[in-house]
C-alpha cells in the first residue's frame, strides 16, 4: 500500500511539475499580435464639440480664529479613550500604553515586569471594551510622552499613546 501511494505522489509531482508549462513563443506571437493591433489602429477624431457643464459646489462657511481647533500638528496619532485607575498612582494627560488585555492576571504580570525594569507602571481599565491597558509612563505633555513611547518601542514595538478622557 505504502509503494503505491509513493508511486503515486511521484506522478502526480511529475504532471505537475510537466504539465503547465507555458513556452516563450506563445508569448511572443501574443505580443507580435497587440503590436500589429496597436499600429492598424487609426486615429479618429471626433468632430462633436464637449460640453462641459459647471460644477455646484457648497459655500465655505466661515469661522472665526477662536472657533478653530486644531490637532495633532506633529502626525502623532493618540488614542482617545475613558479609562479608569486600577493599580496605580494616577494618570496624567499622556501616557504610554505598552499592553491590552481581557484578564486582569495578565496585565498585573506586565505591570511586574515594568516595574521591575525601573518604571511606574499602572493599570487602567477601558469600561466600554472590557480592556485593561498597562501604562508604562504618563505624562502632561505629549513631546514627552511621544519620547518615552519611542524609547520603550526597543522593548515594546507596539506601544501607542493614549489620552484620558476624563
Amino acid at each position: 500500500m505504502k509503494k503505491y501511494m509513493l508511486l503515486f505522489a511521484g506522478l502526480s509531482l511529475a504532471m505537475a511539475f510537466t504539465g503547465c508549462k507555458s513556452s516563450e513563443s506563445a508569448y511572443r506571437k501574443a505580443y507580435d499580435k497587440a503590436k500589429a493591433a496597436e499600429a492598424s489602429q487609426t486615429q479618429v477624431i471626433d468632430t462633436n464639440p464637449v460640453v462641459t457643464e459647471t460644477p455646484v459646489v457648497t459655500p465655505v462657511q466661515t469661522r472665526p480664529a477662536t472657533q478653530t481647533q486644531v490637532t495633532n500638528l506633529d502626525n502623532v496619532s493618540v488614542r482617545q479613550e475613558r479609562v479608569s485607575v486600577v493599580n496605580g498612582t494616577g494618570l496624567r494627560n499622556f501616557s504610554v500604553v505598552v499592553g491590552s488585555f481581557t484578564v486582569i492576571a495578565n496585565a498585573e504580570g506586565l505591570q511586574q515586569r515594568l516595574k521591575n525594569a525601573g518604571y511606574a507602571a499602572q493599570i487602567v481599565k477601558n469600561e466600554e471594551r472590557n480592556m485593561y491597558r498597562v501604562v508604562a509612563s504618563t505624562s502632561d505633555d505629549k513631546a514627552t510622552a511621544v519620547a518615552s513611547r519611542d524609547q520603550l518601542r526597543a522593548s515594546y514595538p507596539d506601544a501607542w499613546l493614549l489620552y484620558n478622557l476624563r
